[in-house]
Protein backbone atom coordinates (compact mmCIF):
# COMPACT_ATOMS: atom_id res chain seq x y z
CA UNK A 1 0.00 0.00 0.00
CA UNK A 2 0.92 3.60 -0.63
CA UNK A 3 -0.48 6.59 2.14
CA UNK A 4 -1.67 9.99 0.68
CA UNK A 5 -2.25 12.62 3.52
CA UNK A 6 -3.87 16.43 1.99
CA UNK A 7 -3.34 18.42 4.92
CA UNK A 8 -6.55 20.97 4.93
CA UNK A 9 -6.92 24.30 7.05
CA UNK A 10 -10.07 22.50 8.52
CA UNK A 11 -9.61 18.67 7.44
CA UNK A 12 -6.62 16.00 7.14
CA UNK A 13 -7.68 13.91 4.61
CA UNK A 14 -5.85 10.03 4.93
CA UNK A 15 -6.19 7.85 1.18
CA UNK A 16 -4.59 4.64 0.49
CA UNK A 17 -3.79 3.64 -1.82
CA UNK A 18 -3.14 0.35 -4.16
CA UNK A 19 0.79 0.05 -6.07
CA UNK A 20 -0.73 1.44 -9.23
CA UNK A 21 -2.43 4.26 -7.40
CA UNK A 22 -6.02 3.19 -7.06
CA UNK A 23 -8.32 4.46 -4.50
CA UNK A 24 -8.61 1.54 -1.63
CA UNK A 25 -10.16 3.75 1.06
CA UNK A 26 -9.97 7.22 2.56
CA UNK A 27 -10.99 8.90 5.80
CA UNK A 28 -10.98 12.51 7.52
CA UNK A 29 -9.79 13.75 11.15
CA UNK A 30 -9.67 17.80 11.55
CA UNK A 31 -6.60 19.15 11.46
CA UNK A 32 -5.05 21.10 14.43
CA UNK A 33 -3.80 24.33 13.19
CA UNK A 34 -2.15 25.90 16.49
CA UNK A 35 -0.74 23.23 17.75
CA UNK A 36 2.45 21.68 16.03
CA UNK A 37 2.98 18.73 18.46
CA UNK A 38 -0.69 17.45 18.20
CA UNK A 39 -0.55 18.07 14.61
CA UNK A 40 2.47 15.86 14.18
CA UNK A 41 0.63 13.48 16.96
CA UNK A 42 -2.80 13.13 14.70
CA UNK A 43 -0.91 11.93 11.33
CA UNK A 44 0.77 9.75 13.03
CA UNK A 45 -1.70 8.64 14.25
CA UNK A 46 -3.48 8.31 10.98
CA UNK A 47 -0.48 6.24 9.76
CA UNK A 48 -0.58 3.90 12.64
CA UNK A 49 -3.95 3.60 12.32
CA UNK A 50 -3.08 2.33 8.69
CA UNK A 51 -0.41 0.45 9.21
CA UNK A 52 -2.43 -1.56 11.91
CA UNK A 53 -5.36 -2.83 9.14
CA UNK A 54 -3.16 -3.31 6.21
CA UNK A 55 -0.17 -4.97 7.67
CA UNK A 56 2.29 -2.28 5.89
CA UNK A 57 4.36 -0.19 6.73
CA UNK A 58 3.76 1.97 3.73
CA UNK A 59 5.49 4.97 1.75
CA UNK A 60 3.91 8.30 3.17
CA UNK A 61 3.69 11.31 0.66
CA UNK A 62 1.84 14.30 1.97
CA UNK A 63 0.56 17.53 0.38
CA UNK A 64 0.15 20.46 2.69
CA UNK A 65 -0.61 23.95 1.73
CA UNK A 66 2.51 26.76 1.74
CA UNK A 67 5.77 27.00 0.95
CA UNK A 68 8.41 23.63 0.79
CA UNK A 69 12.08 24.99 0.62
CA UNK A 70 14.27 22.52 -1.24
CA UNK A 71 15.67 21.56 2.96
CA UNK A 72 11.96 20.82 3.65
CA UNK A 73 11.29 24.05 5.73
CA UNK A 74 7.57 25.26 5.34
CA UNK A 75 6.35 28.77 4.87
CA UNK A 76 3.48 30.82 4.27
CA UNK A 77 1.05 28.22 5.73
CA UNK A 78 -2.44 28.78 6.26
CA UNK A 79 -2.31 26.00 8.69
CA UNK A 80 0.13 28.11 11.05
CA UNK A 81 1.39 25.27 13.66
CA UNK A 82 3.57 24.24 9.96
CA UNK A 83 5.49 27.50 9.45
CA UNK A 84 8.89 27.38 10.03
CA UNK A 85 8.81 23.53 10.84
CA UNK A 86 10.58 21.19 9.42
CA UNK A 87 7.16 18.38 8.90
CA UNK A 88 8.91 15.77 6.42
CA UNK A 89 11.84 15.36 8.51
CA UNK A 90 9.95 15.02 11.75
CA UNK A 91 7.15 12.78 10.29
CA UNK A 92 10.36 10.73 9.42
CA UNK A 93 11.97 10.04 12.71
CA UNK A 94 8.17 9.69 14.48
CA UNK A 95 6.97 7.10 11.69
CA UNK A 96 10.32 5.32 11.33
CA UNK A 97 10.06 5.28 7.49
CA UNK A 98 10.88 8.42 4.61
CA UNK A 99 7.86 10.73 4.20
CA UNK A 100 7.77 13.18 1.40
CA UNK A 101 6.14 16.28 1.67
CA UNK A 102 5.33 18.85 -1.18
CA UNK A 103 2.91 21.79 -1.75
CA UNK A 104 -0.60 20.64 -2.32
CA UNK A 105 -1.38 22.58 -5.74
CA UNK A 106 1.95 20.83 -7.37
CA UNK A 107 1.26 17.52 -6.22
CA UNK A 108 -2.62 18.47 -7.35
CA UNK A 109 -0.82 18.78 -10.82
CA UNK A 110 1.05 15.82 -10.51
CA UNK A 111 -1.55 13.31 -10.34
CA UNK A 112 -3.46 15.12 -12.74
CA UNK A 113 -0.90 15.11 -15.36
CA UNK A 114 0.01 11.15 -14.76
CA UNK A 115 -3.42 9.51 -14.01
CA UNK A 116 -5.77 12.40 -14.92
CA UNK A 117 -7.17 15.10 -17.64
CA UNK A 118 -3.65 15.99 -18.51
CA UNK A 119 -2.51 12.87 -18.94
CA UNK A 120 -1.05 12.15 -22.75
CA UNK A 121 -0.09 15.82 -22.62
CA UNK A 122 3.60 16.60 -22.23
CA UNK A 123 3.16 20.43 -20.53
CA UNK A 124 0.43 20.54 -18.11
CA UNK A 125 -0.61 23.73 -16.19
CA UNK A 126 -2.93 23.12 -12.99
CA UNK A 127 -4.82 25.38 -11.47
CA UNK A 128 -6.54 25.24 -8.29
CA UNK A 129 -9.60 27.52 -7.34
CA UNK A 130 -11.21 27.09 -3.96
CA UNK A 131 -10.63 29.16 -0.89
CA UNK A 132 -6.95 30.16 -2.24
CA UNK A 133 -5.54 29.93 -5.90
CA UNK A 134 -2.62 28.54 -6.79
CA UNK A 135 -0.92 26.14 -9.32
CA UNK A 136 1.99 24.02 -11.22
CA UNK A 137 3.37 23.01 -13.86
CA UNK A 138 4.29 19.26 -14.80
CA UNK A 139 6.51 18.45 -18.01
CA UNK A 140 7.18 14.77 -19.16
CA UNK A 141 5.49 13.69 -15.91
CA UNK A 142 7.87 15.58 -13.57
CA UNK A 143 6.94 18.77 -11.65
CA UNK A 144 9.17 21.53 -12.46
CA UNK A 145 9.77 22.96 -9.50
CA UNK A 146 12.17 26.07 -10.02
CA UNK A 147 15.35 26.99 -7.39
CA UNK A 148 12.83 27.83 -4.45
CA UNK A 149 9.98 25.47 -5.81
CA UNK A 150 7.53 28.37 -6.37
CA UNK A 151 6.98 27.72 -10.23
CA UNK A 152 3.42 28.12 -10.68
CA UNK A 153 2.61 30.27 -7.95
CA UNK A 154 0.52 32.03 -9.96
CA UNK A 155 -1.33 32.78 -6.65
CA UNK A 156 0.87 35.34 -5.35
CA UNK A 157 1.78 37.31 -9.15
CA UNK A 158 0.08 40.80 -9.24
CA UNK A 159 -3.07 41.61 -10.28
CA UNK A 160 -3.32 42.90 -14.07
CA UNK A 161 -3.31 46.81 -13.92
CA UNK A 162 -5.63 47.05 -16.28
CA UNK A 163 -8.10 44.94 -14.73
CA UNK A 164 -7.55 47.05 -11.52
CA UNK A 165 -7.87 50.31 -13.95
CA UNK A 166 -11.02 49.43 -15.50
CA UNK A 167 -13.19 48.24 -12.49
CA UNK A 168 -11.58 50.68 -10.40
CA UNK A 169 -10.80 48.32 -7.71
CA UNK A 170 -8.45 48.35 -4.41
CA UNK A 171 -5.46 46.78 -3.94
CA UNK A 172 -6.64 44.28 -1.52
CA UNK A 173 -3.76 42.95 1.29
CA UNK A 174 -2.20 39.35 0.85
CA UNK A 175 -1.93 36.81 3.67
CA UNK A 176 1.73 36.81 1.85
CA UNK A 177 1.87 39.95 3.12
CA UNK A 178 1.97 41.94 -0.21
CA UNK A 179 -0.87 43.77 -1.98
CA UNK A 180 -2.50 42.99 -5.08
CA UNK A 181 -2.13 39.17 -4.93
CA UNK A 182 -3.97 38.01 -7.92
CA UNK A 183 -5.60 35.29 -5.11
CA UNK A 184 -7.19 38.25 -2.97
CA UNK A 185 -8.99 38.47 -6.53
CA UNK A 186 -9.66 34.64 -8.49
CA UNK A 187 -10.13 32.53 -5.69
CA UNK A 188 -13.18 31.67 -3.97
CA UNK A 189 -12.88 34.57 -1.26
CA UNK A 190 -11.58 36.82 -3.90
CA UNK A 191 -14.52 36.51 -5.80
CA UNK A 192 -17.06 37.20 -2.97
CA UNK A 193 -14.70 40.21 -2.01
CA UNK A 194 -15.24 41.04 -5.06
CA UNK A 195 -19.24 41.04 -5.06
CA UNK A 196 -19.07 42.30 -1.60
CA UNK A 197 -16.97 45.64 -3.48
CA UNK A 198 -19.56 45.95 -6.23
CA UNK A 199 -23.12 45.16 -3.95
CA UNK A 200 -21.92 46.96 -0.80
CA UNK A 201 -23.36 44.40 0.82
CA UNK A 202 -22.12 41.10 3.44
CA UNK A 203 -22.43 38.57 0.39
CA UNK A 204 -20.76 35.31 0.06
CA UNK A 205 -19.79 33.97 -3.51
CA UNK A 206 -22.86 31.57 -3.21
CA UNK A 207 -25.12 34.54 -3.04
CA UNK A 208 -23.19 35.93 -6.22
CA UNK A 209 -23.93 32.54 -8.09
CA UNK A 210 -27.92 32.82 -7.34
CA UNK A 211 -27.88 35.89 -8.59
CA UNK A 212 -26.30 35.83 -11.32
CA UNK A 213 -28.51 32.77 -12.71
CA UNK A 214 -31.05 34.89 -11.29
CA UNK A 215 -29.99 38.14 -14.00
CA UNK A 216 -28.98 40.20 -11.63
CA UNK A 217 -27.23 43.43 -13.11
CA UNK A 218 -24.51 43.81 -10.17
CA UNK A 219 -23.75 40.13 -10.52
CA UNK A 220 -23.49 40.18 -13.96
CA UNK A 221 -20.77 42.99 -13.66
CA UNK A 222 -19.22 41.17 -10.95
CA UNK A 223 -19.04 38.34 -13.01
CA UNK A 224 -17.26 40.30 -15.89
CA UNK A 225 -14.60 41.84 -13.40
CA UNK A 226 -14.01 38.42 -11.91
CA UNK A 227 -13.20 36.67 -15.31
CA UNK A 228 -11.33 39.03 -16.68
CA UNK A 229 -9.21 39.11 -13.59
CA UNK A 230 -8.92 35.67 -14.48
CA UNK A 231 -8.50 35.60 -17.80
CA UNK A 232 -5.48 37.97 -17.49
CA UNK A 233 -3.90 35.62 -14.93
CA UNK A 234 -4.01 32.42 -16.74
CA UNK A 235 -2.70 34.57 -19.80
CA UNK A 236 -0.09 35.26 -17.65
CA UNK A 237 1.06 31.55 -17.22
CA UNK A 238 0.64 30.45 -20.82
CA UNK A 239 2.80 33.28 -22.26
CA UNK A 240 5.34 32.00 -19.39
CA UNK A 241 5.23 28.37 -19.46
CA UNK A 242 3.35 27.43 -23.05
CA UNK A 243 1.27 24.15 -21.54
CA UNK A 244 -0.39 22.22 -23.59
CA UNK A 245 -2.94 22.12 -21.66
CA UNK A 246 -4.77 23.63 -18.71
CA UNK A 247 -6.50 21.91 -15.79
CA UNK A 248 -8.95 23.42 -13.35
CA UNK A 249 -9.82 22.02 -10.20
CA UNK A 250 -11.09 23.69 -7.15
CA UNK A 251 -14.77 24.76 -6.25
CA UNK A 252 -15.02 27.60 -8.84
CA UNK A 253 -13.83 24.93 -11.69
CA UNK A 254 -17.45 23.66 -10.74
CA UNK A 255 -19.09 26.57 -11.97
CA UNK A 256 -20.57 26.11 -15.36
CA UNK A 257 -20.70 29.89 -16.34
CA UNK A 258 -16.93 30.55 -15.03
CA UNK A 259 -15.40 27.22 -16.79
CA UNK A 260 -17.43 27.88 -20.15
CA UNK A 261 -16.70 31.66 -20.40
CA UNK A 262 -12.47 31.24 -19.46
CA UNK A 263 -11.50 30.47 -23.45
CA UNK A 264 -12.61 33.76 -24.38
CA UNK A 265 -11.11 35.58 -21.03
CA UNK A 266 -8.05 34.36 -22.02
CA UNK A 267 -7.99 35.17 -25.19
CA UNK A 268 -8.57 38.37 -24.39
CA UNK A 269 -4.90 38.90 -22.79
CA UNK A 270 -3.38 36.93 -25.49
CA UNK A 271 -1.54 38.99 -28.31
CA UNK A 272 -2.62 38.19 -31.52
CA UNK A 273 -1.70 34.65 -32.96
CA UNK A 274 -1.08 33.22 -29.59
CA UNK A 275 -3.93 30.44 -29.03
CA UNK A 276 -5.31 29.21 -25.49
CA UNK A 277 -4.74 25.81 -24.70
CA UNK A 278 -7.12 23.18 -24.22
CA UNK A 279 -8.93 23.46 -20.85
CA UNK A 280 -9.62 20.51 -18.88
CA UNK A 281 -11.52 20.01 -15.52
CA UNK A 282 -9.34 18.18 -13.13
CA UNK A 283 -10.23 13.89 -13.51
CA UNK A 284 -9.87 13.21 -9.61
CA UNK A 285 -11.43 16.59 -8.09
CA UNK A 286 -10.45 17.34 -4.59
CA UNK A 287 -9.38 13.83 -4.50
CA UNK A 288 -5.70 15.09 -6.45
CA UNK A 289 -3.48 16.18 -3.68
CA UNK A 290 -3.21 12.81 -1.99
CA UNK A 291 -3.29 10.79 -4.90
CA UNK A 292 -0.09 13.10 -5.99
CA UNK A 293 1.47 13.05 -2.55
CA UNK A 294 1.24 9.30 -2.71
CA UNK A 295 3.00 9.58 -5.95
CA UNK A 296 5.10 11.41 -4.31
CA UNK A 297 5.73 9.04 -1.24
CA UNK A 298 6.16 6.03 -3.65
CA UNK A 299 8.72 8.12 -5.68
CA UNK A 300 11.05 8.98 -2.82
CA UNK A 301 10.89 5.46 -1.59
CA UNK A 302 11.73 4.23 -4.88
CA UNK A 303 15.10 6.80 -5.12
CA UNK A 304 16.18 5.83 -1.60
CA UNK A 305 15.89 2.28 -2.42
CA UNK A 306 17.69 2.95 -6.17
CA UNK A 307 20.62 4.58 -4.07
Amino acid sequence: MIYGLDIGGTKIEMAVFRPDFSLVERWRVATPTADYALFLQTVSAQVAAADQKYGDKAAVGIALPGVVAPVGLVTSSNVVCLNQQLVGSDLTQRLQRPVAIGNDCRLFVLSEALLGAGRGFRRVFGVILGTGAGGGLCVDGELYQGRHQLAGELGHQSIAARVLAQYQLPLYRCGCGLDGCAETYISGTGLARLYRHFSTRDVTTYDWLQALRAGDAVAQHCFACYLDALGAALAAQVLAYDPDVLVLGGGLSDIDEIFAALPGAISRHLFAGVEVPLLRRAEFGAASGERGAAILGARLCAQLSAS
